[in-house]
């Protein structure tokens, strides 16, 4: 949004603020954690966000967010119903959100990428629209995604093997082993 990877700790207090300001709207039921502790584990640069902190951000910067899911190809759009003017894109890899730019030139340096775009009368941004679709299409078909549900592990300390997130977590509760290692 600004260009400037420094601002995740600002980000996250903002996040944390509208958390807290709300614990009706951002209830234990939303949140999946009472509001206090999920306000203490967003501000934790270790932890990632999803959904949630999308659609504050949206809010905050009074733009659009699409994020685009690489395994899916399913498009979600954050702020849509409030009709912003502007729009940016993420591609989620199944792990991380990355932002979508568009560069003048092979090798531009960053500073020139466009990464805001103006949304249309037709709430669309127009051919940068197909283009981050064909580039996710492209990415879904070279298998650049994690799917966590299905992903084969390897527990580091003991070599069983695990499938999915879900097996890792319970592994992890059961032995106190917390390195896994990705396999195929």
């Amino acid at each position: 949004m600004d260009h400037d990877k420094s601002k995740a700790p600002e980000l996250r207090q903002v996040i944390a603020a509208t958390v807290a300001s709300d614990p009706i709207k951002y209830s234990e039921a939303f949140l999946g954690k009472p509001n206090a502790e999920y306000c203490s584990w967003i501000l934790d640069s270790e932890k990632w966000g999803g959904a949630i902190e999308l659609s504050i951000l949206a809010d905050y910067y009074g733009r659009e967010i699409a994020a685009y899911d690489i395994q899916t190809s399913r498009c979600d759009l954050y702020g849509q119903e409030r009709n912003y003017f502007e729009r940016v894109m993420l591609i989620y890899d199944g792990l991380h959100y990355d932002a979508l730019a568009m560069s003048p030139f092979e090798g531009a340096p960053e500073e020139f990428d466009q990464t805001i775009f103006s949304v249309r009368m037709d709430r669309t941004i127009g051919r940068v629209e197909g283009l981050a679709l064909n580039l996710v299409r492209d990415q879904q078909r070279k298998r650049r995604y994690t799917d966590t549900a299905n992903f084969t592990l390897r527990c580091a300390v003991c070599q069983i093997g695990l499938v999915g997130q879900k097996e890792a977590v319970e592994h992890a509760q059961a032995t106190g082993h917390v390195n896994f290692q990705e396999y195929r």
